[in-house]
């Protein structure tokens, strides 16, 4: 693609490296065949290439946003599906980061849009608040039908209280009992900021498999800053990115890691990415770059470890869901199938896995009808399946599917730690 981008211009890296971007593409429409809102909607300008050129124009004449560039590129899931199938490496989650910094500074969005935006950025990230949102939200139930769409949607993707509490203390024990062997190779587990409050069995099941595999295993706490990256809020991304690459440091200055340990495939497609997000920030870009250097997806970690030997239980068959931040994000296939079978699983393949879900980070409460015609394509083909469970490596896709889902919901993690020892988990009650 041709760009006219000046000197000038030029003179910023982020320009710099979006019309490098840019030049790769060809505009040869690949990539609209796997984009999920190219399909469902069949505009142009919802697909890939319709974005890449409404992105080029804003940037190429230093436009600020109008209203019909936001809403194209907010209706972008940032699945990332379209890297996956373009051939000439155009690397469009870069460049659609830069467009959404560019929208914030330079689009100012409608009061009910910024409200439900910075509620967002406000609770979601901050553990404490996120659990007093969710007792609120069980109570607000009943009256859904009274609230503003938006909140309507967020409220119907509210799980029972039974799913948020379990497995706390199970999960402390586990890192105390791998603690201490300077010999074990060292792995810190990012506890996360929302999987920290909804996905507590998944954490615990981490620890207690990485321990069982004989890890040396350390949790990091705090936010990774994933969510309001992807809301284009560029400083709390950063102050987020600074207090979690703090938390690494201080870690390390005790032990180096050998690896982080990510059980939340959105959060390690972010961490992967610290190293170019921070690239020119001279007080973060050592730091950051360390992080992204060990950051990995949970199997990769227990791959690289080894599976710990397997114990007899039901021989279950699972269809699994490859996250899109896991198969588009992190290019990761091979280890989660590869260690479900391992562990004595039969894994089924979902017709069009390619094709997301509508979770997408905060995309159900942002643009909740596509996130809902997304699930419920997705869910169409899930339920159909001849199996007995469903797994998968992300837990806002668990928490998108299990509105619809005819099969029970459990992490990856869960599955392999209940094949290696531990216990059985909660949603396939009626297998044990």
């Amino acid at each position: 693609m041709q760009t006219r981008f000046t000197d000038a211009q030029r003179q910023d890296p982020a320009i710099q490296s979006s019309e490098a971007i840019l030049r790769k593409c060809v505009h040869c429409g690949f990539c609209t065949a796997t984009c999920p809102t190219y399909v469902l909607v069949g505009d142009e300008l919802d697909g890939p290439r319709g974005r890449i050129y409404l992105i080029k124009d804003m940037l190429e004449n230093e436009r600020p946003a109008t209203a019909e560039v936001v809403k194209h590129i907010d209706r972008c899931l940032s699945c990332l599906a379209c890297m996956t199938t373009c051939p000439s490496g155009v690397h469009y989650q870069h460049l659609v980061d830069h467009a959404r910094e560019h929208i914030e500074k330079t689009y100012r969005r409608p009061l009910a849009d910024r409200a439900m935006r910075s509620f967002l950025a406000h609770v979601m990230p901050y553990p404490a608040r996120f659990s007093l949102l969710l007792t609120l939200a069980r109570w607000s139930k009943p009256l859904a039908d009274l609230m503003p769409r938006r909140l309507r949607a967020a409220l119907a993707l509210v799980p029972p209280a039974a799913n948020v509490n379990a497995h706390r203390a199970t999960s402390a024990g586990s890192a105390a009992a791998a603690a201490g062997s300077t010999a074990a190779p060292r792995i810190g587990v990012v506890s996360g900021c929302v999987q920290s409050v909804l996905g507590q069995t998944a954490n615990a099941a981490t620890l207690r498999l990485l321990a069982r595999a004989g890890a040396d295993v350390v949790e990091i706490a705090g936010c990774c800053g994933s969510l309001t990256h992807h809301l284009g809020r560029a400083d709390d991304t950063r102050r987020f990115a600074e207090g979690f690459s703090g938390s690494v440091k201080q870690i390390e200055d005790e032990r180096p890691l050998d690896a982080i340990a990510v059980n939340a495939s959105g959060c390690g497609t972010h961490l992967k990415d610290y190293g170019f997000i921070f690239r020119n920030d001279q007080s973060l870009a050592g730091a950051t770059a360390r992080v992204a250097a060990l950051a990995r997806d949970i199997t990769e970690v227990v791959a690289e470890l080894g599976l710990p030997p397997v114990i007899e239980h039901p021989r279950l068959r699972v269809a699994y869901h490859s996250a899109c931040s896991m198969q588009h994000g992190q290019s990761l296939h091979a280890p989660p199938r590869e260690l479900l079978k391992a562990a004595g699983f039969d894994v089924v393949e979902i017709p069009e896995g390619h094709l997301c879900c509508g979770s997408a980070g905060t995309y159900n409460m942002l643009q909740p009808e596509l996130a809902k015609s997304l699930a419920e394509r997705k869910l169409g083909h899930i339920n159909r399946l001849d199996v007995d469970v469903i797994a998968a490596g992300n837990l806002g896709c668990m928490t998108q599917l299990a509105t619809g889902a005819e099969r029970p919901i459990v992490h990856t993690v869960e599955l392999l730690d209940w094949a290696t020892g531990g216990p059985h988990p909660a949603a396939l009650a009626g297998d044990a």
